[in-house]
């Protein structure tokens, strides 16, 4: 340890888990209360940059999740966070598409943000139920975004979750029982 520095430990289980579920409530509520109808017609100028970079930084923060796992650096809580950080790029994509279906034309079906809600996921598990569809050029290729987005980033971040968790089981299972 270097002079002058003062090592934390890391913070209880609990707590961790609390902040995100805390965390994951009020970007729940933000995105049912956010105004952001104006987004999408009044202030596309707006609009499209702050998505792109809400979708660039949580893509950084998953790589970051992502690399942390490959490495197996300690004290890091992929299963905390890359849960959480996939379901704030869920709500990123469900704000894009309840702003741009507030310009005519672009969406047949969508017109709540539970509407938008239910599309992403609807898009993310490509199930495709045919009762809300991307009619507008711009609606399209905030789908195909979205599709590309899961497969790279998404896929990536789960792919490491699941490598850790099964890290964490076998070691888990080495360990001799208690006497």
């Amino acid at each position: 340890m270097r002079e002058g520095s003062e090592q934390t430990a890391p913070a209880s289980p609990r707590r961790v888990w609390a902040g995100a579920g805390g965390l994951v409530v009020a970007v729940g509520t933000a995105y049912f209360l956010l105004p952001l109808e104006g987004l999408g017609v009044d202030r596309p100028w707006l609009g499209w940059p702050l998505f792109a970079l809400c979708l660039a930084l949580l893509a950084a923060l998953l790589l970051r999740q992502v690399r942390d796992v490959v490495l197996e650096k300690p004290h890091t809580r992929p299963g905390v966070m890359i849960p959480l950080l996939m379901c704030l790029a869920v709500l990123v994509f469900s704000s894009g598409y309840y702003a741009l279906a507030q310009r005519p034309g672009q969406f047949t079906g969508l017109s709540t943000r539970v509407d938008a809600l239910y599309f992403t996921v609807v898009t993310l598990a490509t199930v495709g139920y045919g009762d809300i569809t991307p009619s507008g050029q711009e609606a399209r290729l905030v789908t195909v975004a979205q599709i590309l987005y899961t497969f790279v980033f998404l896929t990536a971040a789960a792919t490491a979750l699941t490598r850790r968790l099964h890290t964490v089981v076998a070691a888990r299972d080495r360990r001799p029982p208690p006497t």
